[in-house]
């Protein structure tokens, strides 16, 4: 009797989980659809922050396709199982994305170096191509990292039955169903995931100590306000980013705790994607108007 309470319990919470992620999943795809759409459509906005937000945005849903269909499914399901090559699939997909969205963030932190310290040359140094190359370069770091990761991770032998007590397959929870694994390939996806992250992070931090000396040289307060209003955005999303992100990957597996990562990777596979593109958003006035001029258009379109 007490392990069938126990079972109706928690059938209860899982259908209760449902029904919260299911929203913010539709709406988050809902937000990105709209940013993209709007970017795309209005001239106004064809420039190079704003062709990285696009970038962004398409990243964040990608990302969340990877992982959050699948999590929706499982919480419905009585019997809750992914195989062996789906897995493998799931976590290269999660990592490509995961790096590619790191090294990005590092290219949208150059976008503001330039424009605020080099404004004069910042069509010159900003052009399309650039752009282009910096994402096409962003996304062959994260396909490159992706692919050794997911190769060291599931060559290791594996127990001929696993529970994975995670809701996709991340690297520490597959780790810990691992027959056997060595030291050393936990110091190797260590090491990757370390440059994953110290590398851009470094780049940022070098790109905003020449940022932050250049703000303090203008003459006016608004000046200097203005300027760091077009950082701030960006500087929220890489504080989430990179701080979710160390506290998961650059650990051992003796410092896995499946219910606490659980938890913290709810926040980075839901809440961040949803976040992110409403931080980038709504704080910028020339992205609202041109949101204001499309759904101006989109009323005053003649009906049949």
């Amino acid at each position: 009797m007490k392990r069938q309470n126990q079972s109706m319990t928690t059938e209860f919470l899982l259908r209760l989980l449902f029904v919260a992620f299911l929203p913010l999943y539709l709406f988050t795809l809902g937000t990105n659809a709209i940013i993209v759409s709007t970017i795309v459509l209005d001239r106004a906005l064809h420039a190079p922050m704003y062709f990285f937000l696009a970038v962004l945005s398409c990243s964040e849903t990608c990302y969340t396709f990877v992982i959050v269909p699948k999590m929706l499914v499982d919480l419905l399901a009585q019997k809750k199982t992914i195989s062996f090559l789906g897995c493998a699939i799931q976590m290269f997909t999660f990592l490509f994305l995961g790096c590619s969205h790191s090294f990005l963030l590092a290219a949208m932190g150059y976008d503001r170096y330039v424009a605020i310290c080099n404004p004069l040359r910042y069509t010159e140094l900003m052009g399309h191509g650039v752009c282009v190359g910096l994402v096409a370069a962003a996304c062959a770091c994260g396909f490159t990292i992706a692919q050794i990761i997911t190769s060291v991770v599931f060559h290791l032998p594996f127990r001929a039955s696993n529970q994975l007590h995670h809701f996709f397959c991340d690297i520490a929870p597959v780790l810990t169903v691992a027959s056997h694994h060595t030291y050393l390939s936990q110091i190797v996806i260590i090491m990757l995931c370390a440059l994953v992250l110290v590398i851009p992070l470094s780049l940022i931090l070098a790109s905003y100590i020449h940022i932050i000396s250049a703000i303090l040289q203008f003459p006016s307060t608004l000046g200097r306000y203005k300027a760091f209003s077009t950082c701030a955005s960006h500087l929220i999303v890489v504080t989430i980013h990179y701080g979710c992100a160390s506290f998961i990957y650059l650990r051992l597996k003796s410092n896995y705790s499946s219910s606490r990562d659980a938890l913290i990777s709810v926040s980075y596979t839901i809440l961040t994607p949803l976040f992110n593109p409403l931080i980038y958003s709504l704080r910028n006035k020339e992205f609202k108007s041109a949101l204001r001029r499309a759904a101006g258009k989109t009323i005053s379109l003649p009906r049949c």
